[in-house]
């Protein structure tokens, strides 16, 4: 596969998921990125704003297989990733694979489980296996989690710590549809599920193919330099305690990288960088408790602090 053969594939997928929800291309694009660069993604949003509708519609246009988990302060990490059971009949030990064994995870409110329950998470998100009675098992290919979490409600939760937040590639919001939208979307659900029209248009071994290659998107030295510059901008701003790590500036990279084959390109520009930056950095930054900003608003202002390039050199400029 070439990556110019990555938007056709991604613009038949996002033709499916607009089936089902009208509008948030912006939000769709993102998530098909994180799709893409086979990392996982965080959806902070209140109840009611697709979430859900989301994952299920992009499990059944990539012919995945899909899984849900509502997480509460109940929940065992055995629940999430199976456990081990002993079969008296002919005394063995089975191993019961959890919903986790699965193509596509909706992680629904995560952030309502226990630290332990979460952390359960970790190995499979960044290894791709869990190791259950020290047996590791392989998790499916492509494995992708995308988990949500209610900005509104306080009590009763479990903030995510900083190391499982920086498990997530990106961290996005849906949002409220405009007048227009939610009119279509009245209509569009007055008499049947929209979801029941949604069909397979790439298999799980296409997608594969697509993230082994999208990589191979050419990116020009200046654009090197301005990720980094961007990076050290957030270490130096004033609202900001703890500025962006080596790692999250590998994702920083991966992200506009997938970004710009998403869109149809083999080389990078500066409004790739620009369309990632927030939803890559926002979330892995600690900010001074008395800043007078809302994070995004910061990130915003360190983002416009850094000169893009202006002259930037094609694939074709090798």
């Amino acid at each position: 596969m070439e990556v110019t053969e990555i938007k056709p594939m991604m613009d038949q997928i996002r033709k499916e998921i607009h089936k089902v929800m009208v509008g948030q291309d912006a939000a769709i694009d993102l998530v098909l990125m994180s799709l893409l660069a086979n990392r996982h993604t965080l959806l902070e949003d209140v109840p009611g704003t697709g979430k859900t509708l989301l994952a299920k519609t992009l499990a059944k246009a990539i012919d995945c297989s899909f899984n849900r988990v509502q997480f509460t302060p109940d929940l065992l990490p055995s629940d999430v990733i199976g456990s081990t059971i002993f079969r008296q009949k002919d005394e063995v030990f089975e191993f019961n694979q959890g919903p986790i064994f699965t193509n596509i995870l909706l992680a629904d409110e995560i952030n309502r489980a226990t630290p332990r329950t979460q952390s359960s998470l970790l190995e499979a998100m960044e290894e791709r296996q869990v190791t259950v009675d020290r047996t590791t098992h392989t998790l499916a290919s492509p494995f992708f989690v995308l988990a949500t979490q209610n900005p509104l409600e306080s009590q009763g939760t479990f903030p995510l710590p900083e190391a499982q937040l920086d498990r997530f590639f990106i961290k996005i919001s849906l949002g409220y549809p405009t007048h227009d939208d939610a009119l279509a979307v009245l209509k569009r659900f007055k008499t049947a599920d929209p979801l029941t029209t949604v069909e397979p248009v790439i298999t799980k071994e296409t997608l594969i193919e697509a993230q082994a290659v999208f990589t191979d998107v050419y990116i020009d030295e200046v654009m090197y330099d301005y990720i980094i510059h961007l990076t050290e901008a957030t270490r130096h701003h004033e609202a900001v305690e703890v500025g962006l790590s080596p790692r999250g500036m590998q994702n920083l990279l991966r992200a506009t990288l997938s970004y710009a084959a998403i869109k149809g390109r083999d080389y990078v520009i500066p409004d790739d960088v620009k369309a990632v930056f927030g939803p890559v950095v926002a979330h892995r930054l600690s900010f001074e408790p008395m800043a007078s900003e809302r994070p995004l608003v910061l990130v915003k202002d360190i983002l416009e602090s850094v000169a893009a390039p202006t002259e930037v050199k094609g694939s074709d400029s090798k």
